[in-house]
């Protein structure tokens, strides 16, 4: 018996160690519209499930990358979609499609959960690889095991899954384009406080 118990806990240890969060958070701070009230989500890191899309991701904000970007896809309660430098520019036929001029490969270890921020990634024969975008992400605001093994979950939620779902429920064109401008004004890292 402690030999399967030893045997367990040997195949369970990537996968929970996968699963646990980094040192650090990212503060992202959002406007909404014509608000004057900024809103905040904190998001935690998957060091261990994904460690090329969280270095990515912090240097990306080190270089103050997405500041200024929209929110360019919402579905209302669903998910969220930001991290097109298109979007900076408003709604074109290109928004979606931008990225930062590379792609990170696949890290693709953990189910996409309510709450969990994954990066997008062209579908199909095109990308069989399924690398992800370089700057793209989304949060999921509920369960989707439809997308579970098609792309890298990086981090998740820790704090404002309601500001998210309250900004995905605003209207949105034919295109899911927010017909309000929502902004990503800042993101910056610090360390995680312990809870």
């Amino acid at each position: 018996m402690k030999a399967v118990l030893f045997l367990l806990a040997l195949l369970l240890a990537p996968v929970l160690h996968a699963q646990t969060l980094g040192p650090e958070v990212a503060v992202v701070t959002i406007k909404v519209g014509k608000e004057r009230d900024l809103r905040q989500v904190v998001i935690g890191f998957y060091d261990g499930a994904a460690p090329l899309h969280v270095q990515n991701f912090k240097d990306l904000v080190a270089r103050r990358y997405y500041n200024g970007m929209r929110f360019h896809r919402v579905f209302p309660g669903s998910l969220l979609q930001t991290g097109d430098p298109d979007s900076r520019h408003g709604p074109t036929d290109r928004t979606g499609t931008g990225g930062p001029g590379y792609t990170v490969p696949a890290e693709i270890r953990l189910p996409v959960k309510k709450g969990s921020i994954a990066m997008s990634r062209i579908e199909g024969d095109i990308n069989p690889a399924k690398v992800s975008n370089g700057s793209q992400f989304f949060f999921n605001l509920k369960d989707q095991s439809k997308l579970d093994g098609k792309y890298t979950v990086f981090g998740r939620v820790l704090d404002g899954l309601d500001v998210l779902d309250e900004i995905s429920r605003k209207g949105a064109d034919p295109n899911n384009f927010p017909l309000e401008k929502i902004v990503i004004k800042r993101i910056v890292i610090e360390p995680r406080v312990a809870s």
